[in-house]
Formats: C-alpha cells, structure tokens, sequence
C-alpha cells in the first residue's frame, strides 16, 4: 500500500508541486522572520558590545520622572552637576573619568535645507572629549570655539556636508549655526555606531544645547584601574554618591540594551508570524481542496486497492501519507526560501540603517517551528479528505466514476453555528470585555472562527451567486458551459472562493476602518475646529517637533490674522501615572479654537500652577474643580496644581493643559503646535505664504490650511493601508495558486469530457474561454465574499470605536470596486496554465480516457 501510494504521488508531479507551493509561502514567512530577528539580534549584540567595550562603569542620575512604566525620552534627561564628577575621581580604584553631555535630538540641516533624517537610530549631540582607542578624526581637527562641531562620517555623508561649511543644527533651542571644522570615525571603517547620526560641540555649548543647563552632564565613564574589577568599582563609586544615581559595568549596560532590543525585535517578529499564520490559514483552504479532488479522482483506485483486501486504515494513511510527504517537502523548500528572504531583508536593513551585520544564522526555532507548522497544517487539512477516502464502498464505488455530491444540510448548520460562535468572541472583545491579552486573543480568535463559519455556508452561497455571476458570461457557448462548469461542485468551488475571500476581507475591512477614521477627522475638523492655519510638524520618537515661539509673536502681528494659540508638549508624571501635557499660554484663545465649554469651572488661568481638564482624564485621576494634583516634568521641583475647569468632551482636543508658568520645567520650552484664526475678509493663502516666511530657520515644521493638515494626518492611515497591503499579498497569491490547483486537476478530471467537446466541434480557443470563465466565476465570487465579510467586519470595529472618536461608518467603494476587479484579474491569470493545458488535449486519448 505504502509502495503504492509514493507510486502514485510521484506519477502526479504537478499536483504535488502545486499542493506544496502553499506550504512553501506559508513557512517560508515563518522561518524567514526567525532567521531575520536573530540576525539583527546577535548584530546589535555585537554592536553594543563594541559600545561599552571602553566602559567599565558607567554612572548615570537616576530619571526625575519616577511614574510606573515610564519609558520616554524624559526617563534619561536627568543630569549630573560638575561636582559629582571630582567625587567619582576621588574614589579607589578609578583611574580615569569622562564626563559626557550627550541626548538623542540635535538635528542637523542638510546642504539641501532639510533636516537628515533616521530610520529609528538616533540623532546625538554630544561633547567632544578627544579622540579614543575607537573614535578618530579622519578629516580637520577638533572643535575649539563655541561656534565649532564636528560630525561622523555617516552623517557628513548623509547631509552632504563638508569641513569648512556652516551647518545649521537645531536642539533644544531654534536653529544655530555652526562651523564644520572635523569629520570622525570609528575603528573597523565604520562611519558610525549602529547608525547614529553624530554630531559634537564643545562642552558648555553640548551642555546647553543638549541638556538645557550649564555645569551638567548626562553620564560618568569610569575606567578602573589595574588589579581591579568593575563590579568592585561599581560598588564603590555607588557608595561614594548615595541611592540617587545609577552605577552599572559596561557588560550590564550591554546586556540591558540588548534585552531592551531584543523585546523590540519580539514584537516586530509577532507581526511578520502573525501575516505568516493568515498565509498558512489561506494555504490549509488550498490543500483541503487539492486533497478533495485527489480523493474524488482516485475513487476507482482507492475502490480497487479495497476491493483487493486494503484496510479502512490503509486507506486513511495511504492520503494522510501523500499529505506527510507533501508536508515534509514543503516545510524543506520553505526554510530553504525563508533562509533567503530572512537574509535579503537583513542586508537590506544593514545597508538602509549602517548596522554592520552579523553572520546569517538559521536559529533552532526557525527549523523546528518550520517542520512542525508546515507538517501540522498540511496534515490536518488532508484529515477530512483522508477519512472520506476510507469510508469508500469497494463494490459501489467499482460501479461509479466519482462520488455523488452530498446534501447541504450539515454542512450549513455546521457554520451557522461557527460562525455565531466567532461573532460573539468578535463582539465580546471588541466591547473591551476582559483584560488587555484577553481582549486581543478575544477578537483574533472570533475573527478566525468567523472565517471558518463563513467559509462553512459558503457552499451553500455559492450556487446562487455563481450561477449569477456567470450569467455575465453566457452571451456563448464556451461562457456558459464555464458557468455551469463553476457551480456543478459548490463545495469546491466554495473552498477555492474561501482562501481569496479571506485576504480580500483583512483588506477590505482595515479599509473600511481607516475610511471611517479619515471620514470623521474630517468631519470633525469641519464642525468643531475654527482654526484657520495650524503650525506643525511630524516629530520623531522624542516627540514632535518644535519652533522657536518668536514665529508665534510675529505671526499674531500678520495683517488679517485675528486670534492665535501656541501648544507646548512634554511627558510628565500626573500623580503616579505617566501622561502627555500641553502648556497653553492663552488658554481661553485655545479653547475657542476647538469651541470648548467649560463643564464646571472656568477655561482660563489666573495664577500659576493651574490645569484644565477633559472629563473622562478627570474622571481617571479622581480630579475635580478645586482639587489639586501633584505634576513633575523633566527639569524643576514637584508643581502642586489646581484644576480650575473641565470642558466638555471634544474628539479634536482633549488632555491635561497646564498654565504657561510650567514651560520652563520642560524638556523643550517651544511649541509643538501654533494655531492661527484669520478675520473674515482677509485671504487665508496670503496669510499662509507670509507665515511660512516665517518658518525658514524652522525645516521641521510647515504652515497649512485645515484642509491640508486634515489631509497630511489622513496620509498616515493611507501608508499603514500600504504596508498591511503588501504583507497580506502573500495570503492573495496563496490564494490564486488555489485557483489554478483547482482548475489544473479539475482539467484533468474532465480529460473525457474535454475530449468529446473538441470531438462536436469546439475549438482550443473556446476550450480557453470555458475555464477562463470558469477561473473568473470562482474568484470574482471569493472577491464578493471578502468584500461583504470584511464590510460586516470594519463595520463593527468602527462600531466599537465610537467613543474613540471614529463617528462616522464610511466604505471606500472604489477601493471595494478595484478589489474585485483584481479578483477577476486574478481569475484571468490563473487560467492561463489550466487553459492552455485543456486547449492541448489530444481528441482521440481523451475520449478514451478512463
């Protein structure tokens, strides 16, 4: 039986290579995210490593900002006073200390006024403290005056600047113009750490520009001295300056930066597992089918192979053993293509970011996760198939070509009842039922089940509106025997639509969602925002950008301009709780902005420490009118603040909004946002082109009328569209393989027939258009489906958010039209190959095909 059953694998060559294809996708996605983040793990290993290589002991002030999980640029903006360093020297066993003024945030302008720009690594502004066994100038010298800095390599490059230029440089203050006097590098002829982008002033000026106070700095580097250990350093320099500061070795600092990364990598591998799972959810709709077919063609065989003495168990494993063969090969071929394309990426990343790369490795859990999901899935795909092959009557299925098509009935009470059960997990996650992990298993879990409900009752769908759809087609004679060729099996034809109806719905219903949220941005600017011209800019992993304050004050002198407000952004602790803060200096112009009422109290500061609340952040911090709260930002003491009003709820603003006189306590004392409001009368275009005048010495940031800045946030939601987009490709293409696996062995199924339609006189163009039609029908169906599953879904996530601010239900229909569209492209192109091998059917052996 088993010589048997290989025999017969091995005679069907493009069966099984079809068949495997979508294991192949499917793994190959699985085994390339592995190999990916352990590359680029055990690179920045080696990268920090290289780091700390110099460092003993390092001391750092322990952050300002105590609250739980606080993680923001403001966690290392605590700094140390001058004199802590002579202390550190004093102790025993130091040999030498370097004091460093270094944060993420100087952002340099580039020879084509733009500020250069990173993929993730940061933009530093250091002090220059001498060359070391790693860092060398390679051109010019060190930066002598205030008015000097020097760059790396990698960032010389980047802004196409050369020693000798002045160079703009933008910090915690507007923009300063510098003198280039040096470019350096590192050891090995790399042009940076990691991709940093580098550039180094002179002490007082990196001081104030970079931590925004003289006479301090951000870290200590201890070397320690011969005969002594940096852990006994480390213990005594911690005893020497008390539990205020932080002292670790050089290897903690690196194992901790590299745990820090390596939970970043995590949560990027989880997404490219999760799109890898959708593509093997897809696949297992493509093996399921392929093994039906096989099941129905090789009735006879498997009739006779009973009829001879074979076992119902022999029969079960003689399919459960071609899916395993299929399985195992698949899963090879897939680790073999992840290897490929986890490596391509890497180099792709290394190259982008100027990490040098370690060596591509193939991590354990690449292998085994590879073996075990691409065997698992093909497996239990054949079950259903494998344990029909076993029920087959030797004597009657002797007698028949192929089995008779079965009722309905359980098939469709079997998803009606899977799919309320994935419509009520949906519904209790998306009602936030549960904790945070609870909710998301909740709605990933009732998303599955729905589609494997849907996929149930699509059979019972799929007559009616197959024979439908192909009405379109039956102006001919080739048309409609296509048609009829698509419904004469609904549970084929189901299962085939099922795996594109799948990636089409993920597509359609993120559509869905992000169109509802463009829609209500929209509308909401419209009917609360009275906001003429909005200053801003895009920001980066520090916060948004920033302007110098002057452009306000001379933007509220501009003929015309009849109100303005500035918004200043900083992290701060609230209590014990972490919390985004705007500092406005005219409160009741801001509030007029957004047409905010006060709900109790009043919408404009009388005194310091004050702050002005939405409801429902009352409502978290317990906080009423008169009430206090105790509020920490980067720099200063504790502010004891007062809530004096509490304005009425508002999808456009919402928040903490602190009194102007806590400005100075943050990080960067500049606004974020400006907002102007013009008179009536007066052209809103003139206004603009003499604001963005203004904002010259200010490349981070832009001026724009409503309409555009409601436009530039809703291009967001169109790149994330993009990138879901192409990671779900794959599930797409997995699915148009269906499509051709179906239609290639159903071609071989109708070898007869095909032969006694050329023998009454069809021709081999005709034959094409037959399973064209055929292929259209099937995938223009599974496209319907997608597009009415993923509509149902969308809409009851924006459901859910509407009291997150996405009000308004809006389809993207022409989105929804090019979707099908591409379906029927699809189904045109994966006819090609079936087509063209039904059109080669020699006459005579086909119609005495058996």
């Amino acid at each position: 039986m088993l010589k048997a059953t290989l025999k017969s694998l091995l005679s069907r060559k493009l069966r099984l290579t079809l068949s495997g294809l979508a294991v192949v996708l499917g793994v190959m996605f699985v085994s390339g995210a592995f190999v990916l983040t352990d590359t680029l793990q055990r690179s920045f290993d080696s990268l920090f490593s290289s780091v700390y290589s110099g460092i003993d002991v390092q001391v750092t002030k322990k952050p300002a900002l105590t609250a739980a999980g606080f993680d923001g640029p403001d966690s290392q903006a605590a700094t140390i006073p001058a004199a802590e360093v002579d202390k550190v020297k004093a102790v025993a066993g130091v040999a030498g200390v370097t004091a460093n003024a270094s944060t993420d945030g100087a952002r340099v302008i580039g020879s084509d006024g733009k500020v250069v720009t990173t993929f993730g690594p940061p933009r530093l502004g250091e002090n220059w403290v001498g060359e070391t066994d790693t860092l060398k100038l390679r051109e010019g010298r060190a930066p002598s005056a205030d008015n000097e800095i020097v760059v790396n390599k990698a960032l010389a490059d980047a802004a196409k600047i050369k020693v000798g230029d002045d160079v703009g440089v933008l910090t915690l203050q507007p923009k300063k113009t510098f003198k280039l006097v040096g470019v350096f590098g590192y050891s090995g002829d790399r042009d940076s750490l990691g991709g940093a982008l580098e550039v180094m002033f002179t002490t007082p000026v990196a001081q104030e520009l970079m931590l925004g106070q003289p006479g301090v700095f951000s870290s200590i580097d201890v070397r320690a001295g011969p005969g002594v250990t940096p852990e006994q350093v480390r213990d005594r320099v911690t005893a020497a300056l008390g539990d205020g500061y932080q002292v670790k070795t050089g290897k903690q600092l690196s194992d901790e930066t590299s745990k820090d990364f390596q939970q970043g990598l995590g949560f990027f591998n989880n997404i490219l597992l999760g799109f890898a799972g959708v593509a093997l959810f897809v696949g297992t709709f493509l093996i399921l089918n392929t093994f039906s077919i096989i099941v129905a063609q090789r009735t006879r065989e498997l009739a006779l192979m009973r009829a001879l003495g074979g076992s119902r168990g022999q029969t079960l494993g003689s399919v459960l053993t071609e899916a395993v063969v299929i399985g195992l090969f698949g899963s090879l071929f897939g680790l073999a293509a992840g290897i490929g394309i986890g490596s391509l990426l890497a180099l792709l990343f290394g190259n982008v970011t100027g990490v040098p790369l370690a060596s591509i490795g193939v991590p354990a859990a690449a292998v085994i996760s590879s073996f075990v999901v691409g065997m698992l899935v093909t497996i239990v795909a054949a079950i259903m198939p494998a344990l029909r092959a076993s029920r087959i009557a030797p004597i009657a299925a002797l007698q028949e070509v192929a089995t008779p098509d079965r009722p309905l009935t359980k098939l469709t009470v079997s998803g009606a009842l899977v799919g309320a059960a994935g419509g009520t997990l949906l519904g209790l996650g998306l009602n936030g039922t549960g904790s945070d992990n609870t909710t998301l298993w909740l709605i990933l879990g009732g998303v599955l089940i729905t589609f494997i409900g849907i996929a149930l009752l699509t059979p019972l769908l799929s007559r009616p509106i197959v024979g439908l759809l192909g009405r379109l087609f039956s102006w001919s004679v080739p048309g409609k025997l296509g048609r009829l060729n698509s419904g004469r099996n609904p549970r084929r034809t189901a299962i085939t639509a099922a795996a594109l109806m799948v990636g089409v719905a993920l597509i359609t219903g993120v559509n869905v969602i992000i169109a509802s949220a463009k829609s209500s941005l929209s509308q909401q600017a419209e009917k609360d925002v009275t906001v003429d011209l909005i200053i801003s800019g895009d920001g980066d992993q520090n916060g948004p950008a920033t302007f110098d304050a002057a452009v306000m004050t001379a933007a509220a002198k501009i003929p015309g301009v009849s109100s303005s407000a500035s918004e200043y952004w900083e992290y701060g602790q609230v209590g014990a709780e972490r919390h985004s803060v705007s500092a406005v200096p005219d409160a009741a112009a801001w509030a007029g902005m957004f047409k905010l009422q006060a709900q109790q109290g009043v919408l404009q500061f009388t005194g310091k420490d004050q702050a002005i609340l939405d409801p429902d952040t009352a409502k978290e911090h317990g906080l009423a009118v008169g009430q206090s709260v105790d509020m920490r930002f980067t720099h200063g003491d504790v502010h004891h603040v007062t809530v004096v009003g509490i304005y009425t709820k508002s999808n456009v603003a919402g928040g903490i909004i602190v009194s102007p006189d806590m400005i100075p306590d943050f990080r960067i004392q500049q606004p974020s946002w400006g907002y102007l409001k013009v008179a009536a009368g007066t052209a809103v275009a003139g206004v603009q082109q003499q604001v963005d005048a203004l904002l010259k010495d200010n490349p981070e940031v832009s001026v724009a009328n409503r309409a555009e800045y409601v436009a530039a946030q809703s291009a967001q939601f169109d790149q994330l569209l993009t990138m879901i987009q192409m990671l779900l490709a794959l599930a797409i293409l997995i699915a148009i393989l269906g499509i051709i696996n179906t239609l290639a062995l159903s071609v071989l199924e109708r070898t007869r027939e095909l032969g006694l339609l050329r023998a009454v006189g069809m021709r081999r163009g005709q034959t094409m258009r037959m399973v064209t039609v055929e292929a259209v029908v099937i995938s223009v169906f599974g496209g319907l489906l997608g597009v009415a599953v993923g509509v149902g879904l969308g809409s009851s996530v924006v459901q859910a958010l509407k009291g997150d601010g996405i009000t308004q239900l809006a389809f993207p229909w022409s989105q929804m039209a090019t979707y099908l569209a591409y379906a029927a492209l699809a189904g045109v192109i994966a006819a090609v190959l079936p087509s063209i091998r039904a059109a080669r059917v020699n006459v005579l052996q086909a119609i005495a095909h058996d």
